[in-house]
């Protein structure tokens, strides 16, 4: 929703901002494909906040607009809560696996 406010490459005018939409797809389209599960869903954050380094880095190195200092803060604020998300998936990964070992009766 920044995005589309105020645009987090430049204004929201700059057509750069589109490049957002590819991190949006790749959690969306790997939730699918991994079916929500808390280890596929690891590997997809990790390949959203992936996603969003490159935005940033693109941006960065392409000169594509704003304050390149305000554009690394900004991705590095979502790429943390990318990863963060991640390590939740990890962490309810781990306490399901730790719920399916029944002791033996």
């Amino acid at each position: 929703w920044a995005n589309l406010a105020v645009g987090l490459i430049g204004n929201e005018n700059n057509t750069a901002n589109i490049m957002y939409l590819a991190v949006l797809a790749v959690g969306f389209i790997g939730a699918i494909a991994v079916r929500c599960r808390p280890a596929g869903m690891v590997r997809v954050l990790v390949g959203a906040a992936t996603a969003q380094a490159l935005i940033a880095l693109v941006a960065t190195v392409g000169q594509l607009g704003g304050d390149p200092v305000k554009a690394l803060g900004v991705n590095g604020f979502f790429m943390a809560l990318w990863l963060g998300s991640a390590w939740l998936f990890h962490y309810a990964g781990t306490l399901d696996r730790r719920a399916n070992r029944q002791p033996a009766k």
